[in-house]
């Protein structure tokens, strides 16, 4: 921009010189947010507003509450998708907590498992001292938010408005212990003064010492549950729309795009895959018959691909209509050179071609075309192709072939899940589908296998780990023990397809299996990938 200059000073000398401070974050969801604001008009007829969606929504809290937070935003976690369902959200602030209690200083602070007891109402609603009634209502008597903290501390500390804001700097994003610990001298003189008893005093500086390990201020959340809600309800509500928009903004969120595809296929959502004769640059909405909505693959999709290379094949399919043949499709898109006819063939997106059987035929045709030959060659060629109809000589794929290129050349397959596949042989085993899973009683020794789509170590676990495995019925959740870490390191941290056997928990609808033994199911060269430790 013409007459701006960027420099760096450090935030706090900002705020000490009485500048403003602007905290700019960047979300991906947003730009999901702005796509489906375009895509839902278009397609579906409906005009949308972030600020005006439906108060309340039967249907997407009902979907919140079964923990189907795949792709929305800030709740698509296992440890979200663990909570939410006790948490039970029926109206916004619902939302909001749900948002603001999987975070390190309510885990720490523990200060999740009684909000969840209450909650459930299992628990009595109590409160450190009756005068801190007011504060933590909302709440069900348990801090949860860096408003509270300030007013905990005015309340039973007797700090001033500017005092209680040094606190809230202090613990904010683990800035400065020291001057905390100052200011607990003073917090705790205060209680005393009021005539809090001892053990009491050490829950309420525990509650505020807990958020220097982050917690969230009310308005964060607030606006965080606002674009929580808002994926939650264009995925219910408008689920292609929502697909594309996740799918032409990656990287983002929790999941690959392969674990978005087979989630909204699960919805009955219809995937196809890439296709030179009708793809775009990016995913897109395509409309069926009987005014089903489906979703086409982009180009962007196919790895190697040059985005201007894509635009240019889309440029010459607009401009002079679909493509005759490999030899067409070459001669009319010189940008394309071998190698990405070569990927293209691999994943099926020139099988609506003229005259190609399967992705291995295409294949041979590439090398075909690619190949310059002079016109008696040519000509002996036309010859032999009219007096012989047959394919090219090479074999169709079969399906571990078709799935290994899908999953190198795009990193997902429109088809059925790998798991599928193997479904008969893992029933004949003993071993339980994702969805079996939730049929079955709480303690229950079980065997279950999947694609393993994530692995969590989180710091406040005390060195457990937690996998998310898929199978082509759902997500199911594992459970891995330290000392099973130990024994397998090498299996949990490497393994991509596994069989875990462990018992059942199965409680409030959340479901996890404590894995005591693992096993590599048998090796295979799919190209899977998995987001792991992040």
């Amino acid at each position: 921009m013409p007459g701006r200059s960027v420099v760096q000073w450090d935030k706090e000398d900002c705020a000490d010189l009485g500048l403003v401070k602007i905290d700019l974050l960047g979300l991906g969801m947003m730009a999901v947010v702005k796509d489906c604001l375009t895509l839902i008009p278009e397609h579906y007829g409906d005009l949308v507003d972030l600020a005006q969606l439906p108060q309340d929504d039967r249907e997407v809290y009902a979907t919140l509450r079964r923990a189907d937070t795949v792709g929305m935003f800030q709740v698509e976690s296992r440890a979200q998708m663990a909570s939410i369902p006790r948490n039970a959200p029926t109206k916004f602030y619902d939302l909001v907590v749900q948002v603001a209690i999987i975070r390190p200083g309510p885990i720490v602070g523990k200060m999740v498992h009684p909000y969840m007891r209450r909650r459930q109402g299992r628990e009595p609603v109590s409160y450190p001292v009756p005068s801190l009634e007011p504060v933590l209502r909302r709440t069900l008597g348990v801090p949860l938010f860096q408003e509270q903290l300030l007013r905990i501390a005015m309340v039973v500390g007797n700090f001033t408005g500017t005092e209680a804001e040094e606190l809230r700097k202090a613990v904010g994003m683990r800035r400065s212990w020291k001057r905390m610990e100052e200011l607990m001298v003073k917090l705790r003189k205060g209680m005393c003064d009021n005539s809090i008893a001892p053990e009491t005093q050490e829950v309420i500086v525990q509650s505020i010492q807990s958020f220097a390990l982050y917690g969230f201020p009310e308005s964060h959340a607030a606006s965080f549950a606002l674009i929580a809600y808002a994926s939650a309800y264009f995925k219910v509500k408008y689920l292609a729309a929502f697909t594309a928009a996740m799918l032409n903004n990656q990287p983002m969120g929790f999941y690959t795009p392969s674990v978005l595809v087979k989630d909204a296929q699960r919805h009955g959502l219809r995937v196809r895959p890439v296709d030179v004769q009708v793809s775009d640059a990016v995913c897109r909405v395509e409309h069926e018959a009987f005014d089903v909505l489906s979703l086409r693959l982009g180009l962007n999709y196919v790895r190697g691909l040059k985005a201007a290379t894509a635009a240019q094949l889309v440029a010459a399919r607009s401009a002079d209509g679909p493509f005759e043949s490999v030899e067409d499709l070459a001669l009319r898109v010189p940008a394309l050179n071998r190698s990405d006819l070569a990927q293209l063939a691999r994943i099926g997106a020139l099988n609506e071609l003229g005259g190609v059987e399967h992705r291995r035929d295409a294949i041979w045709q590439i090398e075909q075309v690619s190949r310059p030959v002079g016109p008696l060659l040519r000509q002996h060629g036309a010859a032999q192709s009219s007096n012989d109809a047959s394919a090219g000589p090479l074999q169709r794929m079969g399906t571990e072939e078709r799935l290994i290129s899908d999953y190198a050349g795009t990193g997902l397959t429109t088809g059925p899940h790998p798991m599928a596949y193997r479904r008969n042989e893992l029933r004949s085993a003993g071993a339980l589908s994702a969805l079996e899973l939730h049929q079955k009683s709480d303690g229950r020794y079980v065997c279950t296998a999947g694609c393993v789509i994530a692995r969590q170590r989180p710091g406040t676990a005390l060195g457990f780990i937690f996998l998310s495995m898929e199978d082509e019925t759902g997500i199911a959740n594992v459970i891995i023990h330290p000392e099973l870490y130990e024994r397998e390191r090498v299996l949990v941290t490497r393994g991509k397809f596994l069989k875990v056997y462990g018992k059942l928990q199965n409680q409030d609808g959340v479901v996890h299996v404590k894995a005591e033994a693992l096993e590599l199911l048998q090796a295979t060269a799919i190209e899977v990938r998995s987001h792991d430790f992040h």
